[in-house]
């Protein structure tokens, strides 16, 4: 509703409330009130509503006094509160951060606050020190704390802090906000309401907890460091990284909390370090129990929360070709196990004649999770030991050693090759051997194993983990995990027609009736060979011997009698320390009459010293970089010739 000169009449009775304040103060302050009148020296009429506004712009700071002087206000009653609709919890987090934002507080009196930022400000007839104040509308904003002469008199004991001199300056700013008020905009209705609240920024996205937080365990730390985060927000207050959740918000982009909560952390796959942990001194140190030890306890349980590792073994008598398999991933990754094992180690007898394009071969076929660690020749004795490259700092130095057991030939075809070094605190001992090869010459191969055990010696600089265990006559007896394979020649005690009727009778895995004739399986009954070893069950057909490129058996003038000549052997020096997996051949390799041998064990690993001499994270760089370049390449050109494929159409000459 307006007035006749069209000014609003809303805008008049906030202007009579705004100057109420000033009038209550002046009534306390006598002598400043009597001047006032006698300077004006109306009757103390309140301006009309018909009077022009530019007459009202010229009155006087005194007489503008005088009027607020005589003009009363009947307080009103609060408003009753409006009923809204239950919010969601993002909106109620929102609200917060509103009120948060757009309340302050009075320059002069703490206890008087206002809810909105810029909004007029309705005083009550309260003494000044019990007094809040109410929003009346944001037209006036940017001026409230200025046109208020609550905030501007009021002192915390409720008397009046200015005098007569001070008079014609409130009364100078109060006819200021008044001519504001007149620029602002005019009044909808006759009650004061707020302006339309629109938010500074896009409300938060709602949250969406696509993942788990149990499956997250990139970010998983010890239980020992559990209160680690909470230890952070109190010491340093909000722990964050590069990229916050303010700048996700900011952005409006939908996100879920899992996510963020990923990228803020400061917790990676390494377990923080408290610096009291740093500071602090043991006599333990170095030792199985020492925390933060390179090779103990709790590094190992980091690594095998079982501490147990996956190792695979394999020997293959290559027969010493030139060519090599095209494809070697059926040898060395078998699909029947669903994860790739944590040490491979392959052992070759008559190897080819490139030894460093076999590893090569090898080191393209593992990829680049996993390092060269050692590799050793015995003339055509080949030992490649790899590891995952995670797990390459807790090796220690590896040693190895060779035995020839035929000494007339000078081509070292037949002997024995051992590679030893200790992981963590258990010691491992391979050894890949050849034996004397004949039907009858069982006695020779025993003669050839008496001889690797005596003549290998090995450990030569890492220190023995059990010496009260070792014998010097025997070089198994000093490890504590010793894996023997290679091409033992043992055969079966049976004719070949016998043989090929039992192989044809039981075309599968059967073949207990073989190995009733296998001359390994009865020395070893016996004690004669392989002392305290143990091999897994076989249920595999013969390796040897078979056409090259087929799947017959010799089919030459010689005829002779399948038999397993490839084997896998092991003992430890504690009970069940070692479990067989698997135990197969590779029938699908047919480069050579030999199949390739392998087997998978589960071994338990213990912790160990720092003592011992470490291998310092060396491995072959340049073989590494050689076998992946080339995987890569291989990987390209498959893809190239299958584009050429797609694209290629055949056109006939009519």
């Amino acid at each position: 509703m307006s007035t006749p000169n069209g000014f609003p009449q809303h805008s008049r009775v906030c202007l009579t409330r705004s100057m109420e304040g000033g009038a209550v103060q002046d009534l306390q302050a006598k002598k400043a009130g009597k001047a006032a009148k006698k300077e004006a020296g109306g009757d103390g009429v309140p301006p009309k509503i018909g009077t022009p506004i530019s007459e009202t712009l010229k009155l006087l700071p005194e007489e503008l006094k005088a009027n607020m002087k005589i003009k009363s206000i009947t307080p009103r009653p609060p408003r009753k509160p409006r009923l809204e609709r239950a919010a969601s919890l993002d909106e109620k987090s929102w609200r917060k951060w509103r009120r948060f934002r757009t309340s302050q507080e009075s320059l002069t009196d703490p206890n008087e606050t206002s809810s909105s930022n810029g909004s007029l400000q309705e005083a009550s007839p309260s003494p000044p020190s019990g007094g809040r104040a109410s929003p009346c509308n944001p037209c006036c904003q940017q001026d409230s704390l200025h046109s208020s002469p609550d905030a501007l008199e009021a002192s915390p004991g409720g008397k009046s802090r200015g005098g007569a001199s001070d008079l014609g300056k409130r009364a100078s700013e109060i006819s200021s906000a008044f001519g504001g008020l007149l620029r602002g905009k005019g009044f909808a209705g006759g009650k004061p309401r707020l302006s339309q609240i629109m938010p500074a920024r896009p409300l938060p996205p709602m949250e969406l907890n696509v993942a788990s937080h149990s499956l997250r365990t990139a970010n998983r730390i010890d239980s020992d460091c559990l209160d680690y985060r909470h230890y952070s927000q109190h010491k340093f207050g909000r722990v964050s990284s590069s990229l916050s959740d303010s700048r996700l918000q900011g952005n409006g982009t939908l996100y879920d909390n899992c996510s963020t909560d990923s990228m803020k952390s400061t917790f990676s796959v390494l377990t923080p370090i408290r610096a009291k942990d740093v500071r602090s001194r043991s006599y333990l140190e170095g030792s199985l129990l020492a925390s933060g030890a390179l090779m103990g306890a709790e590094e190992l349980s980091r690594y095998f929360p079982d501490r147990n590792m996956g190792i695979f073994v394999a020997t293959w008598n290559m027969q010493g070709q030139k060519e090599l398999p095209v494809n070697l991933d059926d040898f060395l990754l078998p699909t029947d196990p669903d994860f790739a094992q944590d040490m491979y180690v392959i052992g070759v007898q008559e190897g080819c004649p490139d030894r460093r394009e076999w590893e090569i071969r090898l080191q393209e076929t593992l990829g680049p999770h996993y390092v060269l660690l050692h590799s050793a020749a015995h003339g055509v004795l080949y030992m490649s030991v790899f590891i995952r490259r995670d797990l390459i700092w807790f090796c220690s130095e590896v040693e190895y050693a060779t035995v020839t057991t035929r000494i007339v030939s000078q081509i070292k075809t037949k002997g024995a090759l051992g590679i030893s070094f200790t992981f963590f605190g258990t010691s491992f001992l391979f050894i890949t051997s050849h034996f004397t090869s004949g039907d009858s010459k069982v006695n020779e191969r025993k003669l050839d194993y008496n001889k690797t055990i005596q003549a290998l010696t090995l450990p030569k600089n890492v220190p023995d983990t059990n010496p009260y265990r070792s014998s010097s006559s025997d070089v198994t007896t000093r490890f504590d995990e010793v894996f023997w394979f290679g091409d033992f020649n043992f055969r079966l005690n049976k004719d070949r027609e016998t043989v090929d009727s039992i192989l044809n009778q039981n075309p599968g895995t059967d073949v207990s009736k073989l190995l009733m004739y296998d001359q390994l399986t009865s020395e070893m009954s016996r004690g004669s060979i392989f002392k305290g070893f143990q091999e897994a069950d076989i249920h595999f057909r013969p390796s040897y011997k078979f056409d090259i490129g087929k799947d017959s058996y010799d089919t030459t003038s010689k005829q002779r009698t399948p038999s397993y000549t490839d084997r896998v052997v092991f003992r430890s020096r504690y009970k069940d320390d070692i479990q067989a997996v698997k135990y197969s051949s590779c029938p699908v390799i047919k480069t050579s009459d030999h199949r390739p041998v392998f087997a998978l064990f589960r071994v338990k690993v213990r912790p160990g010293r720092d003592n011992i001499p470490l291998a310092a994270g060396l491995f072959d760089r340049d073989l590494y970089l050689i076998g992946i370049r080339r995987r890569a390449t291989r990987e390209l050109l498959k893809r190239r010739e299958q584009k050429d494929q797609r694209s290629s159409s055949i056109c006939s000459i009519s």
